[in-house]
């Protein structure tokens, strides 16, 4: 009787945990709606890619996994409301934690290549697992710090957690002088709150994008995505 109980609530959870991905799901779709059906079941493998991996590594707050999609998935594919990445393009996510913006934006272009950094070796480890298990073909990852990353991209996208000053100096070098996209190669940041002061600096060469303006959900309301011309 209890293992059919353990069995029957197993189940609910499953049931649960398909319910809430396909209506995150839609949203993705309501502001993505051309997605291809190996897009589409490539996003959706990752609410129980990132549950699972997640339970063993922490890489996403225990609190916020519910909204995977939402804070995580959807605010990555904010960069793709700035630039289209053209096919043969380079990018490399530095400091990408858990995978985010690299991941989602890796499964929204296909033909553009993707390099994740991360100086913790067990972030890295859970990129690897979600890299294979949604069965990315068109994603590397290193384990290492910034500067040792030696590589040239066309554009470095990043969570921002430290002053664009100081990234713009860690990935200047990694900046390719070959152009292959509508904008400049360059450094795209999400980040959120008052940016003023921190972008006056490069205000000649900086783009700020609201994403208010392009997703109507709450969580968006301060939330921006930076460009950078390097």
């Amino acid at each position: 009787m209890l293992k059919k109980i353990q069995k029957d609530d197993k189940q609910e959870e499953t049931d649960k945990t398909e319910k809430e991905t396909e209506m995150t799901m839609e949203t993705i779709e309501k502001y993505f709606p051309t997605l291809t059906d190996d897009q589409r079941t490539k996003f959706q493998a990752l609410q129980a890619l990132y549950e699972e991996w997640n339970a063993k590594i922490n890489v996403i707050s225990r609190k916020d996994i519910g909204n995977l999609y939402l804070h995580h998935v959807l605010h990555s594919l904010g960069i793709a409301k700035v630039i289209n990445f053209r096919p043969g393009t380079k990018v490399m996510d530095l400091g990408c934690g858990g995978g985010f913006p690299g991941i989602p934006l890796a499964i929204l272009f296909p033909e553009t290549t993707f390099h994740l950094v991360d100086s913790i070796g067990k972030k890295i480890r859970v990129c690897n697992e979600v890299i294979s298990g949604a069965g990315l073909t068109n994603v590397t990852t290193r384990h290492c710090r910034a500067e040792e990353e030696k590589g040239k991209f066309d554009f470095v996208v990043s969570r921002a957690v430290m002053p664009f000053m100081d990234l713009v100096k860690l990935v200047r070098k990694n900046i390719s002088k070959e152009q292959h996209n509508a904008l400049p190669n360059g450094l795209i940041c999400l980040k959120g709150g008052e940016l003023e002061n921190e972008t006056m600096p490069m205000r000649n060469r900086v783009m700020v994008t609201d994403l208010k303006e392009h997703f109507t959900e709450e969580f968006f309301e301060t939330k921006k995505v930076v460009y950078i011309d390097l």
